[in-house]
């Protein structure tokens, strides 16, 4: 018994890397079996995989570790609780083991009546005697922990001798030298080019051609074969997704043969509806590192119309601000009360990988979200993105009435009446004052009436209470929904729409290749075999960066702007300089935000001839207002003064400086200048405008580090900001955690704090000084 109290007394790790290996964690020896010491270590058991890819990955020896025993109590098995209780036994070998396959090694016959053939067929070196190996048990008195008995770690074989890898000289010429099989992302790669459509030909050109190119194989990925990607091929042309005729019955044993990639699945029952969750393993490490200290866009029912079940997809935004989905959730309805447990699940697989994860901002797209069991779960600020309510009225807009200028004022007043709202300014009377007013409009005002007026409160609401997400976030996801229309909603026999398990199938298959693909750095090598589907490219923000100002001319209350494609047509754009402005291009007609659009906005912005955006005027605010935090706060301020210098940085860079300058001292002049309030605390406090400038002009930047922490004392503060971009000038913040990102503003129960002690010390001096 003490040796078992002295191994669940040792230390759970769990290192903060997607993949780990033996060298990552510290290792204890205990007494084990006949008189023998185990060399034995703790990890949580979710983190298994991790560490098997881990010790795969060794440079020094690549190799694959493979299953070569397992038992597993079933969960209806009975079993009497001891301390060394197994609940699940895994024996883990190299794949170069246990048997050997060369001349005058040992190989285990498959079955007594085993004939050895004479021909040699399959792959004679592949196995060649490796020892190494290593065992995993979870045990009844702790099951969410792995314990690893890693007592032969050497790849040699049973005379000491290296029996593969650059160390044995005779596996010089053969794949021994490398590892058995090809990497994770080869393989994801040649899937995912046959998913869209990429001949085995093509592939194996291209791969070759890059082989050539850098002098000969190097790696194991280099000697890929025909055979392996044409079995790939043929396996994916002879796949059904029609598992049985019941779809219900057809989901389930899809389920159960794809345990890695659901996160959540609950089936229908009297409490609960039906809820799948889907997160590949690959989206888990997007997920991870282009959503720690950033935002999460959650987009609710897509293809609503056309699909028996709904999708909700979670989105993060890679380094160009592109939409990544990180997760899929299929369910027949959108209820709050159902969101709570499948992100419940999906946080925790996340903190099991990156126990030091967190969310900077959550997107929702839908008012009647679960605010406070999203605050509850991520920890972090909550907005809200009105991309799918203007998409919708522009679109509808744009149909039912064909006077261009008439859609120009109807767009109008609709802005305002937003703005208003979300400047605190207005209520939802705003959107009466605009029915009265165009009368005229008789079909887009019974489409309001019948589709949007019984929502108004609720919308109404939210955009008060919650800070609105930026024009780019809602260009990356109208750019999102399209790819994920093109991709998904293609289908010739429109019944297939009708079950699940294709849907299930298609984003697991073509849909998830296609956003790997996206982000594969060599995709233009496969540019000539592209489709409509493969539409990529940057969002209509990036796009609109790059038009010169001198497209664009003005001529009252409209402009025209020459685009990127082609240089001999003007766009029109009335109502120059809002994010509601009226377009001519195609991509405008279909109720998107285009890149003329983005352009006037940032041309306008320059000239100083509109105000700034909402988002922009709600981060004023809320920085104002942590600006006149009492003293006791002044971490939180000097904080925010310096988050204040850099996001501006950002900001100038795409709006322009002259704009910010401008709008942002108006702001300063409103916000400062006191109204009859004449407490000592404000009158001594409260910075002037001179000290505003002075932080957004950098001459009061400090060295600090930032995270956000949801459970400290409180502030009373509308909202605090809070930008995911790693700043690049010299005193500015410099931590592995902050990323590229999108601005975002969070939220009246949400501060900062400082994670690096040095500088809370010395504040602390500073401020008892």
């Amino acid at each position: 018994m003490a040796r078992w109290d002295e191994i669940l007394s040792l230390p759970v790790q769990n290192p903060p890397m997607l993949e780990f290996s033996a060298t990552d964690l510290v290792w204890s020896k205990v007494e084990g079996w006949r008189d023998a010491i185990d060399r034995v270590s703790l990890i949580p058991f979710g983190r298994v995989d991790d560490f098997v890819r881990g010790e795969s990955n060794n440079k020094e020896c690549p190799t694959r570790f493979h299953v070569e025993a397992r038992r597993r109590r079933t969960a209806k098995t009975t079993y009497k609780p001891k301390v060394d209780g197994v609940l699940e036994y895994i024996l883990f070998w190299c794949s170069f083991g246990p048997d050997d396959g060369r001349i005058g090694g040992i190989v285990r016959p498959s079955r007594s009546t085993y004939v050895a053939k004479n021909k040699s067929v399959g792959r004679p070196n592949t196995k060649r005697g490796c020892t190494c190996h290593f065992i995993v048990k979870r045990l009844i008195a702790e099951p969410s922990v792995a314990l690893i008995l890693y007592n032969k770690d050497k790849h040699v074989d049973k005379n000491g001798l290296p029996c593969h890898g650059p160390q044995d000289k005779k596996a010089a010429g053969t794949r021994a030298m490398y590892a058995p099989y090809i990497s994770e992302e080869l393989r994801l790669r040649v899937l995912s080019l046959l998913h869209v459509g990429v001949s085995v030909e093509a592939i194996m050109q291209r791969h070759n051609q890059s082989v050539e190119k850098q002098g000969g194989p190097c790696n194991r990925d280099d000697l890929l074969t025909h055979r392996y990607v044409r079995r790939q091929e043929r396996n994916i042309r002879r796949s059904t997704y029609e598992l049985d005729e019941d779809d219900a019955v057809s989901t389930s044993m899809w389920v159960e043969s794809h345990r890695s990639d659901v996160f959540f699945y609950e089936d229908f029952s009297d409490s609960a509806p039906y809820t799948l969750g889907i997160q590949t393993e690959w989206q888990l490490q997007q997920m991870i590192q282009f959503g720690n200290c950033r935002l999460l866009v959650y987009d609710s029912r897509f293809g609503s119309n056309k699909l028996k079940y709904p999708i909700h997809s979670l989105v993060v935004f890679n380094s160009e601000n592109k939409a990544i989905p990180v997760a899929w959730i299929i369910s027949p309805r959108f209820a709050s009360s159902d969101a709570y447990r499948w992100m419940r699940a999906l946080h925790n697989r996340v903190l099991a990988k990156d126990p030091m994860w967190k969310l900077a901002g959550f997107i929702v797209d839908e008012p009647a979200a679960d605010i406070v069991a999203i605050r509850e779960i991520f920890q972090c600020s909550v907005l809200i993105c009105f991309w799918r309510v203007r998409h919708a009225w522009h679109k509808n807009l744009i149909k039912r009435c064909s006077d261009m200028q008439t859609c120009a004022e109807i767009s109008k007043m609709l802005s305002q009446a937003v703005d208003k709202i979300c400047k605190g300014t207005d209520t939802a009377n705003a959107f009466i004052d605009f029915m009265e007013g165009f009368v005229d409009a008789e079909e887009f005002l019974d489409y309001f009436m019948a589709t949007w007026y019984p929502r108004i409160g609720t919308w109404t609401h939210a955009l008060k209470t919650l800070p609105l997400a930026s024009q780019e976030t809602c260009a990356a996801m109208e750019f999102y929904h399209m790819q994920l229309k093109l991709r998904l909603l293609n289908e010739k026999d429109q019944s297939v729409y009708q079950r699940v398990d294709w849907l299930i199938n298609k984003l697991g298959t073509k849909v998830h290749s296609f956003f790997w693909l996206d982000e594969f750095s060599s995709k233009d090598d496969f540019a000539r075999y592209w489709k409509d589907e493969w539409m990529s490219g940057p969002t209509a923000w990036r796009n609109s960066l790059r038009i010169p100002d001198a497209n664009v001319v003005v001529d009252g209350k409209c402009a025209k702007v020459i685009g990127l494609n082609d240089q001999n047509t003007a766009q029109l754009v009335l109502n120059p300089g809002s994010e509601y402005a009226i377009c001519d291009c195609s991509w405008a007609m279909a109720g998107n935000l285009c890149e003329h659009v983005f352009k006037m906005i940032k041309f306008c912005c320059n000239k100083g001839s509109v105000a700034p955006s909402t988002s922009m005027f709600q981060y004023s605010q809320a920085l104002i207002r942590i600006l006149r935090c009492q003293p006791f706060d002044s971490l939180v301020r000097d904080r925010a003064a310096l988050l204040s210098i850099w996001v501006g940085m950002q900001l100038d860079a795409q709006i322009g400086r002259e704009s910010a300058q401008d709008k942002g001292n108006d702001t300063e002049q409103q916000t400062l200048e006191p109204s009859g309030d004449k407490s000592p605390h404000n009158v001594d406090h409260c910075p002037d405008q001179a000290a505003v400038k002075r932080r957004r002009t950098g001459c009061e930047a400090g060295d600090f580090s930032e995270n956000l922490n949801h459970n400290g004392s409180h502030i009373e503060s509308p909202g605090y900001p809070v930008c995911s971009a790693k700043p690049n000038g010299q005193g500015f913040p410099n931590d592995q955690r902050w990323r590229g990102g999108i601005l975002g503003v969070i939220g009246p129960h949400d501060h900062f704090w400082s994670s690096d002690k040095k500088s809370k010390q010395r504040l602390n001096v500073q401020r008892k000084t």
